[in-house]
Parts: C-alpha cells; sequence; structure tokens
C-alpha cells in the first residue's frame, strides 16, 4: 500500500477495454498510443466550479472547503455548514432544512449541483425541504458568488454551492500494483443528542478505482437557551429544547471509475433517506427518499482541434412525504435526467476555451392537501461558451449562454383549480470578466453580467395554501423572464502568509420575481374569506369568525429590485516559528430594496463581522471565533431581529496510529449559549419563537485516514 494513498497517482494508464460511448468519443481526437508511470504527490486544492479552464487564479469570488476546514464547520445541514461563509447565510427553517442564501438570494436563483450536475429535490420549492445531501459524505464544497455563474444557468444568478465527492474519480489515487485507503468518520453533538458515523473505501489500480461509502446520522431534539411550548404527544409541554426538530439519515454509494489511455469513464449510485421533523408544527414529519445514478467521462488529448471532452450524465429519482402525527399526508416527487457535455478546444489565436451543451428534464407531483402547485413538466436546453484571453496584464474572460425553457401545467385530477398549461422562454447571458496584475502582490477582479432566468413552474402555476411560508401563494402564467444587470468589482492582496480580500457588488432587477401579499384572505379550499378584512403583511395566519382557518393571500409579481453589498475577508500572520498564530477576519452586508415602494425585501441577509484566532504548534491546533450578526432593515409590517454575537471554538490534535493519520477534535459552538434569531429565516414572520438557533453545543470527533 502507498504511503499516502488518496495522493495523485497516473493521469494516463495503459490502454482499457474500449466502451462504445469512449469509443464514438475517441473519434474527436488525435491521440497517441503511450502509456505514463505513476507518480505520488498531494491533489491540489484546485477550486474546479470556478475554473473551467483550470486558472490558478480565479475572476469570480469563490471558497472553497475541504478537510479539517470542512470538518470544523459541518452542520447536519448544507445551510447551516456554509453559514458565515464570506456572502452565504442560510435559510434556516430549523435544525433540519436550511438552504444557502447567497448576496440575498435564494430558491431558485442558488444552483446546488452535484460534482458540476444538477441537484434534481424540492428543496427550492419550499423552505421545510431539506437538500438530500449530507456533509459528511462529502469531500470538497466550494461556492461560487457574483455574475461569474452563467456557466451553470440564469437560475444561478446569485451563485453556485457545488458538491464534491470522489465517487467517481477523475484521476487514479495508485500505481500499478494497486492499493486501498479510506476514511472513517465518527462523532457526537451535546446540543442534540447527536450521533453520526461515516465510512469511505477506495481501492484499485492505475488501471481502475472502486469506491464505495456510507454514513448514518440521528439526532434528538435541538437544544436552545430558552424553553419553549411543544404539543407533541410524550414531550414535555416546556422544554428547552425545539420541539419537533428530530432527525435521522443514512445513504451510501457506490461507484467505478476506469481510467483510460487519455481520460476516464465512471458510474455511481448513490442513496439517500431522511425522516426529520419540520419544526413548524408540532406533529408533522418529512420521510425523503432519493436515488441518484451518474454517468461521468473525459478524454483528452495533447494535439487536435478538441483538446478535451468531458461529459456527464445523470438521473434522479425523489420523493418525500409529509406526515401527520404520523399519517402519511401530502406527497412531492421530482423525477428527472440531466446532462452536460462540454468540449475544451485547442488555442485559437489568443483565445482559450470551450464550448458545451446542457439538458435537463424533470417532472414534478404534488399530491394532497397541501398540493399547492400541480404536477409539471419541464424542459431545459442550453448551448454556452466560455473563453479567456492571456494579456500582459493579466487575463480576460467572455461567456454566453442561451437556453430554451419549456414549463408545462399538467394540471391536477383532484385539483379542479389547476388546469393544464404551457409556457416557454428563451433566456440569454452574457459575462465579461478582468483580472488585473497590478503588483506582485495586487490583483484586481472584475464582472459585469446580464442574466435572464425563466420563471419556475410554482411561480407560473401555484394555487393553494403553502403551510411552510403560512401563506396561500397564487402563481401568475403571464410572468416573462426575469433579467438582471450585475457588476462584480474587488481588488485583493497577498504576500506570504498575510492577505486581504474586498469586494462590493451591484445587482439590479427589472423585474425580480418576488411573492407579495395582495391583501386578500383565502381559505384552504381557494375561496375568498374575511370581506372587508386586508392582511396587514406580517404573515400570520387568521380565522375568521371561528370557522375553517384561512391565510392571507401571497401572488408572485415582477417588481424591480436592487440589490448592493459588501464583502471583505482576510488573514494576518501574528506569530511564526515553531508556533503560529493567524488572526482571519471576515465582514459582509446586503442591502435590498424594492424600487418601486422603497421598501426592503424581506429576509434579507444581515450584516456580519467576525475574526478567528488560529493556532498551531506541532500536532496541535485550535481556534477561537466570534461573529456579530445585525439585521434591522425589513419591510413595514415584518417583525425585525436583534442583533446577536456568537462565540465558537475547537481544538484538534493529529497522531500515527500504524498506516492511519488520526484526527481527534472538539468544537464548542455557541459558547456563551445566545438565544439568537436568523433575519433569513421564514419562521422569523411565520412562526416566532419556534425554532430560534442552536445553543451551546460541544462536538467530540474522531476522523481517521488510511
Amino acid at each position: 500500500m502507498p504511503s499516502n494513498p488518496l495522493a495523485a497517482a497516473c493521469r494516463r494508464a495503459r490502454r482499457a477495454p474500449a466502451f462504445p460511448l469512449v469509443a464514438a468519443l475517441a473519434a474527436l481526437f488525435t491521440v497517441p498510443s503511450q502509456a505514463q508511470t505513476a507518480s505520488s504527490g498531494t491533489l491540489p486544492p484546485i477550486t474546479v466550479t470556478g475554473n473551467p479552464l483550470g486558472s490558478d487564479d480565479l475572476i469570480a469570488p469563490a471558497a472553497a472547503y475541504a478537510g479539517t476546514g470542512l470538518l470544523l464547520r459541518a452542520g447536519n445541514t448544507l445551510g447551516a455548514t456554509l453559514d458565515g461563509s464570506p456572502g452565504v447565510s442560510s435559510t434556516y427553517f430549523g435544525p433540519n432544512a436550511s438552504r444557502p442564501v447567497i448576496r440575498g438570494l435564494d430558491g431558485d436563483r442558488i444552483r446546488i449541483l452535484g460534482n458540476g450536475g444538477a441537484s434534481i429535490d424540492a428543496s427550492g420549492l419550499s423552505y421545510d425541504h431539506a437538500v438530500p445531501n449530507d456533509p459528511i459524505a462529502v469531500e470538497r464544497i466550494e461556492v461560487l458568488r457574483g455574475p461569474g455563474v452563467l456557466l451553470y444557468g440564469g437560475n444561478a444568478v446569485g451563485g453556485v454551492v457545488n458538491l464534491i465527492d470522489n465517487r467517481i474519480a477523475p484521476e487514479a489515487l495508485f500505481g500499478p500494483e494497486g492499493g486501498i485507503g479510506g476514511r472513517a468518520d465518527a462523532g457526537y453533538a451535546s446540543g442534540s443528542r447527536e450521533k453520526s458515523a461515516g465510512l469511505m473505501l477506495e481501492g484499485g489500480t492505475d488501471r481502475f478505482l472502486l469506491h464505495a461509502d456510507a454514513f448514518h446520522r440521528d439526532a434528538g431534539d435541538t437544544g436552545v437557551p430558552v424553553r419553549l411550548a411543544c404539543a407533541r404527544p410524550g414531550s414535555p409541554a416546556l422544554d428547552s429544547r425545539i420541539c419537533n426538530s428530530q432527525a435521522r439519515s443514512h445513504g451510501g454509494a457506490l461507484g467505478a471509475t476506469v481510467f483510460l489511455p487519455q481520460g476516464y469513464l465512471g458510474l455511481s449510485v448513490d442513496s439517500y433517506r431522511s425522516d426529520y421533523g419540520t419544526v413548524a408544527e408540532d406533529e408533522v414529519t418529512i420521510g425523503m427518499r432519493s436515488l441518484r445514478t451518474t454517468l461521468q467521462g473525459e478524454l483528452r488529448s495533447e494535439d487536435g482541434a478538441v483538446r478535451a471532452v468531458r461529459f456527464r450524465l445523470g438521473h434522479t429519482g425523489y420523493r418525500h412525504t409529509e406526515f401527520e402525527a404520523g399519517v402519511p399526508g401530502t406527497v412531492f416527487s421530482n423525477a428527472g435526467i440531466d446532462l452536460r457535455l462540454e468540449l475544451r478546444h485547442a488555442r485559437i489565436g489568443p483565445l482559450d476555451g470551450l464550448v458545451g451543451l446542457q439538458a435537463e428534464a424533470t417532472r414534478f407531483l404534488a399530491d394532497g392537501a397541501e398540493a399547492f402547485a400541480p404536477t409539471s413538466r419541464t424542459r431545459q436546453a442550453a448551448a454556452l461558451v466560455y473563453e479567456e484571453i492571456a494579456t500582459g496584464w493579466g487575463r480576460l474572460s467572455l461567456g454566453a449562454r442561451a437556453e430554451l425553457v419549456r414549463v408545462a401545467s399538467l394540471g391536477n385530477p383532484l385539483v379542479a383549480r389547476f388546469v393544464p398549461a404551457e409556457r416557454a422562454f428563451t433566456p440569454r447571458s452574457a459575462a465579461l470578466g478582468t483580472l488585473w496584475n497590478l503588483s506582485e502582490a495586487w490583483q484586481l477582479t472584475s464582472t459585469l453580467a446580464t442574466s435572464e432566468r425563466a420563471p419556475r413552474d410554482y411561480e407560473l402555476f401555484a394555487d393553494g395554501p403553502h403551510i411552510a411560508t403560512n401563506a396561500y401563494e397564487v402563481g401568475n402564467a403571464g410572468l416573462g423572464k426575469e433579467r438582471s444587470t450585475n457588476l462584480d468589482v474587488a481588488v485583493a492582496w497577498k504576500r506570504g502568509a498575510d492577505s486581504a480580500r474586498i469586494g462590493v457588488f451591484a445587482n439590479r432587477f427589472g423585474n425580480y420575481l418576488a411573492l407579495e401579499a395582495t391583501g386578500r384572505l383565502r381559505d384552504t379550499d381557494g375561496n375568498g374569506a374575511g370581506v372587508g378584512v386586508t392582511d396587514d403583511g406580517s404573515g400570520n395566519s387568521v380565522e375568521s369568525g371561528g370557522t375553517a382557518a384561512v391565510l392571507p393571500e401571497y401572488a408572485y409579481a415582477p417588481i424591480p429590485a436592487r440589490f448592493t453589498g459588501l464583502e471583505a475577508s482576510g488573514s494576518w500572520r501574528l506569530a511564526e516559528g515553531v508556533q503560529t498564530l493567524d488572526l482571519e477576519w471576515r465582514a459582509d452586508r446586503v442591502r435590498a430594496v424594492n424600487l418601486r415602494t422603497g421598501q426592503f425585501l424581506p429576509r434579507i441577509a444581515p450584516a456580519r463581522l467576525g475574526a478567528t484566532l488560529v493556532w498551531a504548534s506541532g500536532p496541535w491546533g485550535a481556534r477561537l471565533g466570534v461573529t456579530h450578526v445585525a439585521q434591522n432593515r425589513v419591510p413595514a409590517g415584518q417583525r425585525a431581529t436583534a442583533a446577536y454575537t456568537l462565540v465558537d471554538a475547537a481544538l484538534t490534535y493529529r497522531q500515527k496510529a500504524g498506516v492511519a493519520n488520526l484526527l481527534w477534535y472538539a468544537r464548542l459552538d455557541n459558547l456563551g449559549d445566545v438565544l439568537a434569531v436568523p433575519a433569513t429565516s421564514i419562521l422569523t414572520q411565520t412562526a416566532p419563537g419556534k425554532a430560534p438557533l442552536p445553543g451551546r453545543s460541544l462536538k467530540l470527533g474522531l476522523q481517521a485516514s488510511f
């Protein structure tokens, strides 16, 4: 076994058996038949999402988390894991469901990817729907912010989050003699009495690699620094825990990769299952299931017109059932396929770039009392181009994307108000980016982009009660494309261990598709109610004359809007030698305004200022961080949230045990046990006081790599 089984090995293997698809793609190449001996080295921390051409310097603002950095920030949801990253917060629908909010944008304006491919689920439809991924099974998470993400679609106008695992390996990890390696994780968190474990094994040679992983997570109700009411049978009427916040999830994957003389071909199948409480209602739980199959490969050439062909084909079957007191209720399902094909061409004069095709087809179904959107079908096809020009002063990038999107309502035979309808859209997006090397230590980057996004099925055809938002939601089948113009400018400095980056952005929407209160009240059957009564905009449920509960009506409508903000981060080496001490600092702020009314938009990320001391000495490491959060810019009639300050700490110790490298860690979150309410959570308005952020929690864990 190699001393480092996770090191990079040969990039070309001896000739492997041909597959029909590989043979077809190989016709595009003139590839010399030669082998390369294996070599060892450390896999570089390249942010592939923001580097379509593998450039060392990024024009778009990005962040990547892997290894110890990911381990010490990982939560049980994707939103909780990334919350606090520059420009990123969380939708936080309790401890079990939270999606990233990037620069004040959430939902369908944030693209979540798995190894560069589409993540097909229902998390963008409703805040209580979790993302079917667990951070314990992820090797690296990359976050790309701003307008440089048009390669991934108009619905990525806010940013892209790419979850990367090694289920299909793009490079061989072992030499001709073969080897085996892996990783095991185990942890316990006191705040929710959470027990988690994960295991990953990889083995093979320079010609093939087999991968297997599995994980399990089991948590009870999450502790908070306040006593909360709970009507769930068998639970205390008052307790210092979030009622109905328990969760249990497990999953795993099998993958196999064959390495070709100039590329690879791999297949993986992964499964995810989760059962969790939704916190807004004391007896409502969700049972989620997702099964995904992926075929992925690449062929490379050192000469010829086409230097590389990359493709990814995936199929996902997603389904979740909402249970009320254990009785099955509304069922949501989403099944679809996604295809991405990229061709990296040889340099044409000063141009170095790629062209690509992307296609997705999904079928969404909701069946039950809370089916606020009809059965629908969405088909999307896109062509894209990305080019870079190297100059004496830096680099210039140009990108463009054209799409054809068809969204159809297939109706619902059990709900008369859902009728068949279809819309077609042709979104187009383009971006121009520049990177100036002002000096050896200074860089200036800027991106100007125009983006178009086709409305989603629920924005067009929704018509029903949505309990998660405590509103009766109404779509608008006449909506046009959402258009925006985006500008991002940043200056970065680096000298030795010291670095800093400060950036500003402006995002101007001509017709931001917002969910706005209409002032009407609707009952759960869709009828008008409360004649002469108007909604105060608070989003609260209203009861009419002691009859069935009614909800305030909210409708999707285009509004002019502007998002502006600042992001800053850096690191300063305070001491260097046998021991090192660094000060990492960060700050961000977003301001979002409805230009028609002058009102602030709801649930916008708060202003944050934070700093962390990072100490290292031999096998020991320690972190102590503090973050101050404040947001009082809310629309009229909505509840503002109080400012709060959170303190976190961590301690790590590394040791060698035979062939294994052990990492022991202790992480203390919310050390001061502060009561905190996130401004970006819909629960702040619809269920105030039901689900504050978790209180003090100590997590103890061990990660073994071999």
